[in-house]
């Protein structure tokens, strides 16, 4: 049995409620593709109503004495998980490149970058703290503890199938909540592989539920409006998370999004045009163009504009184009034929209204869902590109005359997620960067994300944060103690 096989043979296919696998409801399934060759890859079961109910009634029953755990207990389950996802790095590689098409070399950083967040808050899980303070007036005491939020409702994306799982498993266990989770249904093997992985780490039965299934709404719906569950955090499109916070108003939910983007690139005429083609090419081509964090718009001096573009041109011209899993490979297939549909809309439209292709341009031939390397340049205002999220490897250059000028274009669209700026003056660095309507900004830099950081965004970019010290506190409810001294 080759590599491929066996590691999509060794992962479970059923749901995962309170430490067993089992059948869907009903006994249906549904397949995972390989966007690389749009071929199947295997069945696994598609979860009902009923198996969401099963999922949220284990990690009810699991809550208090989860909650009850020593905080140090927590911290080492974590910290095994996060050892043998770094001993298992090939094979989840591996899994994670034929379910979602990205590059071996990126699924490996993937993984890293995944385990990172077991880490990471298998340290914080100790450091969740109160205060104890003498009243302003006198005569009592106020004391303040965090406790756990309760039972979560976690709902992950296709792009990055176990980071953004280990983004909010890593801090729910650390804090001492319960969950359930519904991962993407283009992408739930890595879950449920993680799922596993984390049993084998100690995790007991109830803390971690896994319900893959084909609608969101026979799964997800239900939960929402049941008064048991106290949390949802989702990460995807703007316009779900909207109807999810709907949702979550009538049982008031603490709630999560991490939601669209449209992620500004600016380079100013001062900056190191070598290193900022070098970070446009990490911004834009990370995982094939599909992340909420890929820079989405290319705003540049006039005066280095030309060269910019020509520079970027090249870089990107010059990847090699290819299913994930094959030797060299740097950008893989989309993940599906509706996203690289949108992406030659988008692309389309822009030539259409006098954009001119200085490399790519269009869907790559062959099996597999592949569209190939560009940059548009002379792109005008009325492009929709420059307002929608392309989500794949197309990188639309603008030009702008001055920091002013930059801003304004950087800050116009209701989106707020993340910035990049290229400028070796640390004064304009600083003014731009306190002026940008973002939650990141990437200063010199083509990567932000970071388990130590804080990640999450403003205005249609959503709300709380993931990773860093802030990570945590999204999974904890404070509570005040009224101590008196007399």
């Amino acid at each position: 049995m080759g590599t491929q096989s066996r590691v999509v043979e060794n992962v479970p296919k059923g749901i995962y409620v309170a430490g067993e696998w089992r059948d869907a409801s009903g006994g249906g399934g549904f397949w995972v593709e390989d966007p690389g060759t749009s071929k199947r890859l295997c069945q696994v079961a598609d979860g009902q109503a009923e198996d969401a109910a099963s999922a949220l009634d284990a990690a009810v029953d699991a809550q208090t004495e989860w909650a009850a755990t020593p905080p140090r207990e927590r911290g080492e389950i974590l910290r095994r998980a996060w050892q043998l996802m770094t001993d298992r790095v090939d094979d989840l590689a591996m899994l994670m490149t034929l379910e979602m098409g990205k590059s071996l070399a990126e699924s490996r950083t993937e993984v890293t970058y995944a385990a990172e967040f077991l880490r990471w808050f298998s340290e914080e899980a100790v450091r969740i703290e109160g205060r104890y303070a003498e009243a302003p007036a006198g005569g009592s005491r106020l004391l303040t503890m965090k406790q756990p939020v309760g039972p979560c409702l976690l709902i992950t994306p296709w792009n990055f199938p176990l980071a953004m799982g280990t983004r909010k498993i890593g801090p729910a266990v650390a804090a001492g909540c319960t969950m359930v989770v519904k991962p993407a249904q283009l992408t739930p093997l890595s879950m449920l592989q993680l799922a596993e992985l984390l049993a084998e780490a100690g995790l007991p039965p109830g803390v971690l539920n896994v319900v893959p299934s084909s609608s969101a709404g026979k799964t997800v719906g239900p939960l929402m409006s049941d008064r048991r569950l106290r949390k949802v955090s989702f990460t995807g499109s703007t316009p779900v998370g909207k109807s999810l916070m709907e949702q979550a108003a009538q049982n008031l939910l603490r709630v999560s999004m991490e939601l669209g983007g449209n992620a500004p690139f600016l380079v100013f005429g001062d900056a190191d045009l070598d290193a900022a083609v070098d970070g446009a090419v990490i911004a834009k081509m990370r995982n094939n163009g599909e992340s909420c964090v890929a820079a989405n718009r290319f705003h540049v001096a006039e005066d280095v504009a030309e060269e910019f573009a020509a520079k970027l041109a090249e870089q990107l011209g010059a990847m090699k184009v290819g299913h994930g899993a094959e030797e060299g490979t740097q950008v893989g297939p989309l993940i599906d034929g509706d996203q690289r549909d949108k992406v030659t809309e988008l692309v389309d439209d822009a030539v259409g209204k006098g954009a001119t292709v200085a490399t790519g341009g269009s869907a790559a031939a062959g099996d597999g869902y592949f569209f190939t390397p560009t940059v548009l340049t002379e792109v005008p205002e009325s492009a929709r590109i420059l307002s929608e999220e392309v989500f794949g490897p197309v990188a639309p250059v603008t030009t702008f005359g001055s920091e002013e000028q930059a801003l304004a274009l950087a800050n116009g669209t209701e989106f707020g997620l993340v910035a990049y700026v290229y400028t070796q003056d640390l004064r304009r660095a600083l003014r731009v960067a306190e002026g940008l309507q973002t939650g990141m900004v990437g200063l010199n830099t083509g990567m932000v994300s970071n388990a130590a950081a804080p990640f999450g965004g403003v205005k249609a970019s959503g709300f709380g944060r993931e990773g860093g010290v802030e990570g945590i506190a999204e999974y904890l409810s404070t509570k005040y103690v009224a101590v008196s001294m007399g």
